[in-house]
Order: structure tokens, then C-alpha cells, then sequence
């Protein structure tokens, strides 16, 4: 068969359903061989958007979604997306096109080492110089992106190679069951558990899969210890649990660091150094037990003082079986934490625009609890983090970890995709939300219902709060927005303004309600940043004592 045919075959083969992307001229052959197959194209107006929503469908499935380019121009844009999925530990394909290698007459035209620019960015890149190879290389990208620790993975696709007549045939996926934990660390880690006094939980990225939440959640449940989550493990354990203290929205100072400071052992499950750090621990006071599925990238601010490197989801059933929760342990003042992170989070004053409190109190009531709430980059991702509670997993999609602008909307178009049933929101700021704006196109092409509440402050405002934070005069981070309705409807989509301090959950009930996709333009107060985030952070004072 054709060698573009075989690819197609072989992606099918690893269990692909979609693929998102920007063809060129150099790609014709592997798309014509994709017309013909189960798989799904999704053309998206930018490249970067393609592989954020390949991304997000790897982050949400465990299986590698794929994204496609042509040489170039087009790979280039793929660049962003593509350190997206490498730090945020999602399984990320991308399959780039090239000109011929064997004979080419069009000199150097469009043409650089894309290879060796994915190389920093991801778990494998590399060119096809035979049809014959595609079999074990689809097969080994496949299993590189999707094993632990998850990540991108880039194959080049020449177009003389994806003609090529060949005589191959895919690859089964192999069976894969990651080891069990070492019986003596197990009873090593039981034994520092039940001799702590004050031991707490945090619940990091690397919890987010599949077999986790059940065995997490049962060890929870026996030993009632209480416990944190990270931006990116938020929703692994329901936070309705009465075990529940908080998120973690910034790394130091806030009061959710008052439980963090107080515990004298901190077991931390999944923990990614590639995430910005929840906390830092005083390692001379405090105990630190790293369960993860590899052992863990020391630095400064985490130094484990044991290792349980195993599947994760195993090694919490093994530690459920061995452990005897203990008369001596002294949970009560995380229990206050909680309730002062709580107080925190009430709602202001109705007050027009916005703050940002009332934004995401608005939304958790207004939100389903299995809806998903897909994050931009700004300054309201700390507030979500610190006052939105998450009750299903998957429910909140932060990227804490390469924190990269523009990616809220693709990946909420990822995520209605794969659950279309489901109510899905991108809370995007003025200045992220345009950087991929044009994939409202996208979304009512696929016909989506998506709401986008577009966070409205003229400006970079997590800039703008680091800014004010130095005491520095405001400069360079202003601009001008488009009339946000008439934007929305010149997509054929439907736009809502909010005007008065009732409207916003107003608007989002009707839009949650509605087909298409729907744009709430939302004015927002920034003016609490610099107190709340700064301030009183700076001033060391815990308002538990």
C-alpha cells in the first residue's frame, strides 16, 4: 500500500478518532489517505490551536491525541502548543509535513530543521526516511507520549516518503502494567504515616489519571486525613469532601499555607516539578513522602525525605491495606484553615464591574457539577483556584505549568468534543481569549454549544498586578478591545454584555440553555489584587492561630 495509507492504518491501529490541524501542500498525500478512514479531521484557524485541543484530548483520555502541520511556517506555529503538552505531562502527537529528501527542486524554499527544533520540546522527534519504519515509529511515539510521565512526541513525514510504495502492516499496541511498589517502602512510608502527628495530603498532576481517583479517594476515606490540591489536581477528589481544606493558588503565604506550614509529614501524590511549586516546606521541621509514578526531580524547593516510586494508584491500595489510622493524630486545626480559606472566599457586595469573587461564585453556582471550566492564562486563575471548588475531575482545566496564553478556548472545544453532552465554559481574558479568538469559527463549524466569558480589563491584568505589586507607574499593558457582540455575532454566534452586577449569572443560565456558541463580555474589578495577593500575603500574619 501507499505509505501515507499505512500511516493512516497505523494511527487508526493505536485507537485515534481525531485528528486536529492546518494542512499544506506537502501533507496531500496523508490527507487523502485520512479522507477514507474512521478518523476524524478537524481543520482549526491556527496550528497552535490544533495542538492544544490534541493536547487537551490527550489530558482527558490518557491516550495521545494528534495534531498536524505542514513544513514551516506551519510547524513553527505548532511550537507553542506543542511545550503546552510537554510540561503539562498530556500525551501529544504531532506530525508534521517536508519536502522531499531524496529529490527536491525547490531549493531551500520554506524548508528548516523542524526536527531538531522539537527536539527540546519533546519525549522524541523524528524524520521518516523510509515507509517501511512507520509501523515501529508510530508505535514508538505512541507509547513515549502516553507512558509516564506523559508528553509530546514529533514525527516528520516527507512527501516523496508518504508515497512510497510499501509492504507493512501496523503494529499491535502493546500491554503495558507499570510495576507495583517495593513491599518494604511500602511498610517504610506506613510506618512514617502512622508515627506523624498533624499528616496532610497534596494532591498534584500527576494524580489526574484514570485508576487514581478511586484508590486516592479510599485512602482518604480510611485514614481521614484532610488534604490540598494543587491548580492541577484540582477536582481529583471531589472538594466537597469534609476532608477537603483547599487549592493552592499561589506557592507561599496565603492561607491555605497555614495547614500546608502546620503538618508535620506531607505526602505528595503525583507531584510534577514542572508545575509552579504549591508550597515551600521547611524541610528541617517537616517530613516529606513523594508517591509517584517515578521518583522525583530534586530542586530547592522539594526534597523528599522518602520515595514510593510505583504506580500511584497501586501503591495507594497497598498503603489503604496496611494502614491503621492512629488516636495521636491531630487533623483539628487543618479543619480551621478550612474554614477561614471558606470565609475568604465569600462573594462581595453586588457591585458593578465585576470582582472577582462574585465572577467565580457566579459561575460554581451556575456551573453543573460535572460542567468543565476551561482556563486561560490572567488573573482570575488564582481566584478560581482559591474559591472555586471542583466536584468531578477534569472539571477544571489550568495550566499551571507552562501557563501559556490563548489556550482556553481551543481546549474547551477539545473537551465538548469528547463529552458532548456536558456544559462546557472558557473563562479567558481580553488579552488571552484574542490570541485564538478566530476558533469561534471552529466551534460553531463542528456546531458547539460553548460559552466564553470573556474576563474585560483593557489589559494584561496578572502583569498589571505584578506591576502595581513593585510599586512601579503602569506602563506598556493596555489596549483596546473589539465590541465584543458584534464580534460574536459576526461568527454567527450570540453575544451577551454584562452591564449591572445581576447580570453575569443571568446571562450564563441562559447561555448554558442555549445551542451555538455564546461570548459574555464581563467587565471586571482587579482593584482587590494587589491587597489579597500581595498584601496580606507579605504580611506574613496566618489568620489562624
Amino acid at each position: 500500500m501507499k505509505a501515507s495509507d499505512l500511516f493512516i492504518k497505523c494511527l487508526e491501529n493505536e485507537g485515534v478518532t481525531t485528528i486536529f490541524g492546518v494542512p499544506g501542500e506537502e501533507n496531500l498525500d496523508f490527507l487523502e489517505s485520512l479522507r477514507t478512514s474512521s478518523i476524524r479531521f478537524v481543520v482549526t484557524r491556527h496550528e497552535q490551536s490544533a495542538a492544544f485541543m490534541a493536547a487537551t484530548h490527550g489530558r482527558l483520555t490518557g491516550r495521545a491525541g494528534v495534531a498536524l502541520s505542514t513544513l514551516g511556517p506551519g510547524a513553527t506555529n505548532l511550537v507553542t502548543g506543542v511545550a503546552f503538552a510537554q510540561l503539562g505531562g498530556m500525551p501529544l502527537i504531532v506530525i508534521t509535513g517536508q519536502k522531499p529528501i531524496k529529490n527536491s527542486k525547490q531549493g531551500r524554499f520554506q524548508i528548516i530543521d523542524v526536527v531538531d527544533m522539537m527536539r527540546p520540546l519533546t519525549k522524541m522527534t523524528e524524520r521518516i526516511t523510509s515507509g517501511g519504519r512507520i509501523p515501529s515509529l508510530v508505535r514508538e511515539a505512541f507509547r513515549l507520549a502516553e507512558e509516564e510521565r506523559p508528553g509530546a512526541v514529533h514525527l516528520e513525514l516527507p512527501e516523496d516518503i508518504a508515497m512510497e510504495d510499501v509492504d507493512r502492516a501496523p503494529l499491535p499496541r502493546t500491554i503495558l502494567r507499570r510495576p507495583g511498589p517495593d513491599p518494604k517502602a511500602l511498610d517504610a512510608a506506613c510506618a512514617m504515616i502512622q508515627s506523624a502527628h498533624r499528616p496532610l495530603i497534596i494532591i498534584a498532576n500527576g494524580a489526574n489519571r484514570k485508576r487514581v481517583r478511586k484508590h486516592l479517594a479510599a485512602f482518604i476515606e480510611k485514614t481521614k486525613i484532610p488534604f490540598v490540591s494543587t491548580q492541577m489536581g484540582k477536582g481529583v477528589i471531589d472538594e466537597r469532601s469534609p476532608y477537603a481544606v483547599g487549592t493552592t493558588a499561589v506557592s507561599e503565604g496565603d492561607t491555605i499555607h497555614c495547614a500546608i506550614d502546620a503538618a508535620d509529614l506531607v505526602m505528595v501524590i503525583g507531584h510534577d516539578v514542572m508545575e509552579k511549586p504549591p508550597a515551600f516546606l521547611d524541610y528541617a521541621k517537616q517530613s516529606l513522602l513523594h508517591i509517584n509514578f517515578y521518583s522525583a526531580h530534586t530542586d530547592d524547593v522539594y526534597i523528599p525525605t522518602m520515595e514510593v516510586v510505583a504506580d500511584i494508584a497501586h501503591t495507594l491500595w497497598a498503603l489503604s491495606e496496611r494502614i491503621v489510622p492512629q488516636a495521636h493524630w491531630d487533623t483539628s486545626y487543618f479543619f480551621q484553615v478550612r474554614q477561614a480559606v471558606r470565609q475568604k472566599g465569600e462573594p462581595d457586595a453586588p457591585s458593578f464591574p465585576i470582582k472577582p469573587r462574585a465572577l467565580v461564585w457566579a459561575l460554581r453556582r451556575t456551573m453543573p457539577d460535572d460542567g468543565i471550566l476551561s482556563l486561560d492564562n490572567g488573573m482570575y486563575k488564582l481566584w478560581v483556584a482559591r474559591h472555586y471548588p471542583a466536584y468531578e475531575h477534569h472539571t477544571v482545566l489550568v495550566d499551571n505549568a507552562f501557563a501559556t496564553m490563548g489556550a482556553g478556548l481551543p481546549n474547551a472545544i477539545a473537551a465538548k468534543l469528547l463529552y458532548p453532552d456536558r456544559a462546557v465554559v472558557a473563562l479567558c481574558g481580553d488579552g488571552g481569549f484574542m490570541m485564538n479568538s478566530q476558533e469561534i469559527e471552529t466551534a460553531m463549524r463542528l456546531g458547539l454549544d460553548i460559552v466564553i466569558i470573556i474576563v474585560n480589563d483593557g489589559g494584561f491584568g496578572m502583569i498589571q498586578w505584578k506591576q502595581d505589586a513593585h510599586h512601579m507607574p503602569s506602563f506598556g499593558l493596555k489596549f483596546s478591545n473589539p465590541d465584543f457582540i458584534r464580534y460574536a455575532e459576526s461568527y454567527g454566534a450570540r453575544g451577551y454584555r454584562v452591564t449591572q452586577s445581576d447580570d453575569l449569572e443571568r446571562h450564563l443560565l441562559r447561555a448554558l440553555g442555549q445551542k451555538g456558541v455564546t461570548i459574555i463580555d464581563c467587565p471586571v474589578d482587579y482593584s482587590e489584587n494587589v491587597r489579597v495577593f500581595t498584601n496580606e500575603i507579605a504580611s506574613g500574619k496566618c489568620p489562624v492561630p
